[in-house]
């Protein structure tokens, strides 16, 4: 039966359905482990009987033909206990799922998941600056897949954002998915294997390779040339030991087929060389592709991912690779005995390697579409999951027309919610930038991070931290967290400059967070370059958020007004200790607290 929504998941919160389940596979766990135990003693006892057996055959007591017996519930055992271990283990990864979820849902989630460091560029214009991957970053939150390829969908959803219509789909499509608990369950399951096994890059390349096609001729005459041989051998073991003319004849036939199958070995050899890792990976994506058949799904995105793994004869994908799998074990069969001496005379290879090409003739084009199905799959279950842990987070509205991007009681999702602080951020025309000031630590940096989070998440397709949203497509750049760079011979000046200019040349209309612009040179040419920066940022259409210290940039602030305004954070002083509330307030900061700083950190300033 196919997974469904869950009803108790629905009745209780994540944490209480997470810890129910986590309960429910420990006592699954602990009986398989019990009736594994009795087996293993079941076993020894028929090995002792098996023993038994064949010592009272060879005294001749007994009849040697009852040593079957033993012998043969001795290997249904065995087989039956390679069944529970491996009932075990995916009882293991299911509580390993949950206990991650656990994790997150209880914030100790950090280093634990997969960072997607290898998705991270120093040179996007954000995802370095907003902890987008890496330890403790946002992808780590979110990621569940267990696929090369899932990661990489979302990694690249993460990257660059979703057309409107896009994102409705997945929103669609991650409301369907959020309460499909058992699904992400089972998924993460099969994944285990898939994610070690599979090359989604080599599986593609060997699938959409040219294909060394036969001729019909060549099929043909290898057919019929196998039934001769085979008739042949047939004839020849039945009369060898009455007429020795048959050997010559026999012989004749068999050098034939042996011109026939020199003159296309090389191309045979390569086929057969070329599919061995391909075909363990098509046989592992061929479980999570049987799951996912069997889903029935109303959302408009999910069914057209259900429909790029089904065809229109019926074939569904599992089905085509199960047809692959069985031509593959043919292959492996060469080790055996028997087929190592009636193989080569019989074309055994050459009949196979054909049919392996047919296949991949037929369906090598379908592969892509399938390990991308499964990929986005896994994209949207993690998000869907993610939707699931925080139910409070909610999709935002995608509006159309001018910039617009309005945050209600925003937080940041990479911080506890006991500890958040949310905080409204609305640039809605005629309000297009906000200039932030405000004391060290006070929260000014939090907030850009916050803000730039949910704006990914938000162009991604998920949900965000924030009880309402509003925005439009924007292109997101961020300048938080540049610095230098020795390898490429830049000061952490030059950084934020090449930085600034690529958030410049983003497509209109962007979003800019800007953390302390041009601190990095004299306050003279901070102020005019930093009043220029913003300027030619509005010039071309973008919105955003820029933090300062120097209180001559809160001044342009005042100059582009109504496009601008003065927000700020603050501290106090109680009992000679600084106190943030991380609240933002209209208007410009009136004081700094950076010497009180200095003197709690025993500075004597």
């Amino acid at each position: 039966m196919a997974p469904g929504p869950d009803r108790s998941a629905a009745d209780t919160s994540p944490s209480e359905t997470y810890r129910q389940r986590l309960a429910d596979r420990s006592q699954i766990l602990s009986a398989l482990d019990s009736r594994r135990h009795r087996l293993g003693l079941l076993r020894l006892l028929i090995f002792v009987a098996a023993a038994a057996t064949i010592w009272f055959a060879i005294r001749g007591q007994i009849s040697p033909w009852l040593i079957v017996f033993p012998v043969a519930a001795f290997i249904a055992l065995v087989w039956w206990q390679s069944r529970i271990e491996r009932e075990m283990e995916c009882v293991r990864r299911a509580s390993a799922f949950y206990e991650r979820g656990m994790a997150r849902i209880e914030h100790r989630w950090q280093g634990g998941g997969e960072t997607g460091e290898r998705f991270l560029d120093p040179h996007h214009p954000y995802s370095l600056d907003l902890d987008i991957f890496g330890r403790g970053s946002l992808f780590e939150l979110l990621s569940i897949a267990r696929t090369r390829g899932g990661e990489a969908k979302l990694a690249g959803w993460l990257l660059s954002a979703g057309k409107p219509e896009e994102l409705r789909e997945r929103h669609a499509a991650i409301a369907e998915l959020r309460p499909l608990l058992d699904l992400r369950e089972q998924l993460a399951v099969l994944g285990a294997d898939y994610r070690v096994g599979v090359n989604p890059t080599h599986l593609s390349a060997w699938a959409i390779a040219p294909v060394r096609a036969f001729h019909t001729p060549q099929r043909l005459t290898a057919f019929i040339l196998s039934v001769i041989m085979g008739t042949a051998l047939l004839w020849w073991f039945a009369r060898s030991f009455i007429d020795l003319a048959a050997t010559p004849f026999a012989a004749a036939i068999g050098a034939i087929v042996g011109i026939f199958a020199l003159t296309i070995r090389k191309r045979v050899i390569l086929i057969t060389e070329d599919l061995n890792e391909p075909a363990h990976d098509l046989d592992l994506l061929s479980e999570i592709l049987a799951l996912l058949e069997r889903q029935t799904f109303a959302s408009e995105r999910l069914r057209k991912l259900s429909a790029a793994i089904h065809t229109a004869d019926g074939h569904t994908a599992s089905k085509r690779i199960a047809h692959l799998r069985r031509l593959m074990e043919l292959i492996d069969s060469r080790d055996n005995f028997i087929v190592r001496i009636i193989g080569p005379p019989l074309l055994w290879t050459t009949q196979l390697a054909m049919a392996i090409e047919n296949w991949r003739a037929e369906n090598g084009a379908l592969i892509p579409a399938w390990l991308d199905a499964v990929a986005e799959m896994e994209a949207l279950s993690s998000l869907a999951n993610y939707a699931y842990e925080h139910p409070a987070d909610v999709f935002p509205q995608l509006a159309e027309g001018p910039p617009v991007f309005d945050l209600e009681d925003v937080a940041h999702p990479l911080l506890p919610e006991a500890r958040a602080v949310r905080n409204s951020v609305r640039l809605t025309a005629p309000v297009r930038l906000f200039v932030i000031s405000g004391s060290n630590m006070s929260g000014k940096s939090t907030l850009l991070r916050a803000a730039g989070v949910n704006a990914v998440l938000a162009l991604a397709g998920g949900p965000v931290r924030a009880r309402r949203m509003t925005l439009s497509r924007l292109s997101v750049g961020a300048s938080i967290r540049t610095t230098d760079s020795l390898e490429e011979g830049q000061s952490r000046f030059m950084a934020e400059i090449l930085r600034l200019k690529q958030i410049l040349e983003l497509p209109a209309p962007a979003l800019f967070l800007l953390d302390e612009l041009l601190h990095g040179t004299n306050s003279h040419d901070r102020a005019i370059g930093a009043e220029g920066i913003v300027r030619a940022l509005l010039t071309r259409g973008a919105i955003g958020l820029a933090t300062t210290h120097d209180l001559s940039l809160a001044a342009v602030a005042d100059q582009l007004a109504p496009a601008a305004a003065n927000v700020h954070f603050e501290d106090r002083l109680e009992d000679g200790r600084l106190v943030f509330d991380y609240r933002m307030r209209p208007g410009v900061v009136a004081r700094s607290n950076a010497l009180d700083l200095m003197r709690a950190a025993g500075l004597d300033v």
